[in-house]
């Protein structure tokens, strides 16, 4: 007992009621959803719950030992869960609505979790009361009651629920002084570990050749030195699935992988400028990194962790006057891709002629102006392909295109599909 209560302490120590207040105020405005702060042990912290986040519904399940027994048991695995892999969890509990959870950490101490939902999907027929008749078989409601609970619960949809999980994930770690390190880590862990294994599950379909994958080390190195974050985690990704799916559950050959993987990102930096002494010396650390980790998963963020720091490392020892002529054309063409930009308007901004700026762009970025702007397009219309519902046309006109079958054709030579396919493959329903 003595040790629940230290617990609720830190807690309440590291989340003070003024913050929760205003996490509560910008949450409820946006999403008009109550929330249940728990401690490490799935017990409420009342002074850190929204008045009236227990709806009727719940009442009524937790009126008897077993249906409180029950809810307990599912707060308590759904906090688990969302430490355990560092992002909000989300599921229907025993009763058969709908149970968010968001961690609660502050650096690598858990201290709880953030609930909310206690809504339905869809408004309620008679098929979702059977349903939960049958989840609720062996408690007792006065006649009608249940049914008449679960029809006032509020009704959101998925989609709304998951940007509203998304929302409080960084709402709360943005209003408090929590150290999001730790939670953050596991959180990339667990969404790398999902693409790796969808990864795995389309070379099962698409491959059986034993041969690794060089030709995805030379697309590596080309995003390493256009400096694309994004781009180069994907690749990554892809990399990493085809050598787990041809050696699966093989943590040394993996290791022995990331270790040549290391030399190749190394090799690459040197050429891009960076000290070799000093690459020496990190690979030295790398490589006692790599032979102390001792799982897949743990590997596998830890190598997208080094290749920032070989993109940072390429980019600071690049020649900074000769990086600092472009940096004005780079800005304006992230800050002005959803217009018609020609080389001249971009030249412009670095007061460089367009030959100028065309051979600085190429000797220090590795690739052609055009070439990077259309990086910065198609990045763009992929993140609005996912997150929004404008049509093809729409984005197309949204990223800085003005015809539709053009814009189709570079994304399609880009991405390797069209982005009709994308949206369809990439889309959270």
């Amino acid at each position: 007992m003595k040790q629940r209560v230290v617990k609720s302490v830190q807690l309440q120590d590291r989340l003070r009621r003024e913050q929760f207040g205003r996490i509560e105020a910008v949450f409820g405005r946006n999403f008009g959803l109550p929330l249940e702060t728990t401690d490490v042990n799935g017990r409420d912290v009342r002074s850190l719950c929204t008045e009236g986040f227990c709806p009727d519904f719940c009442r009524l399940v937790h009126a008897s030992k077993v249906g409180m027994g029950r809810c307990r048991q599912d707060r308590l695995r759904s906090l688990n869960l969302s430490i355990e892999t560092g992002q909000p969890y989300i599921t229907l509990c025993h009763a058969g609505i709908v149970l968010v959870c968001v961690p609660m950490m502050d650096g690598d101490l858990p201290l709880g979790g953030v609930f909310f939902g206690k809504c339905v999907w869809e408004p309620v027929d008679e098929t979702t009361c059977q349903d939960v008749s049958k989840r609720l078989r062996g408690l007792r409601f006065g006649l009608g009651a249940k049914d008449a609970a679960l029809r006032a619960l509020p009704v959101v949809s998925a989609r709304r629920i998951h940007e509203a999980a998304e929302f409080l994930y960084v709402l709360l770690y943005q209003m408090t002084d929590l150290d999001p390190q730790v939670v953050q880590w596991r959180r990339q862990r667990s969404v790398q570990q999902a693409e790796i294994g969808e990864i795995i599950q389309e070379s099962k379909l698409l491959s059986s050749e034993q041969s690794y994958p060089y030709d995805l080390e030379c697309q590596l190195i080309a995003k390493v030195k256009l400096g694309d974050r994004t781009g180069a985690r994907e690749i990554l990704n892809l990399l990493l699935g085809k050598i787990m799916f041809f050696n699966p559950g093989n943590v040394n050959l993996l290791k022995a992988r990331l270790v040549e993987l290391l030399s190749v990102l190394s090799r690459a930096a040197a050429q891009g400028g960076v000290d070799i002494n000093m690459l020496l010396s990190k690979n030295l650390t790398y490589i006692d990194t790599v032979l102390r980790l001792g799982t897949q998963e743990d590997l596998c963020i830890w190598i997208s962790r080094a290749l920032d720091e070989f993109i940072e490392s390429v980019y600071s020892s690049q020649d900074a006057r000769k990086i600092s002529q472009l940096r004005p054309a780079m800005e304006y063409m992230q800050y002005h891709f959803d217009q018609p930009l020609t080389l001249e308007d971009i030249a412009r901004q670095a007061y460089l002629s367009v030959s100028r700026l065309s051979h600085l762009f190429k000797e220090q970025m590795g690739v052609t102006v055009v070439d990077y702007l259309t990086n910065i397009r198609i990045n763009q219309a992929k993140q609005r392909l996912i997150t929004s519902d404008s049509t093809c046309t729409q984005i197309c006109f949204e990223v800085g295109y003005n015809n539709q079958s053009y814009f189709t054709r570079v994304f399609k030579q880009v991405v390797g599909m069209t982005p009709r396919q994308f949206r369809m493959e990439n889309k959270r329903q």
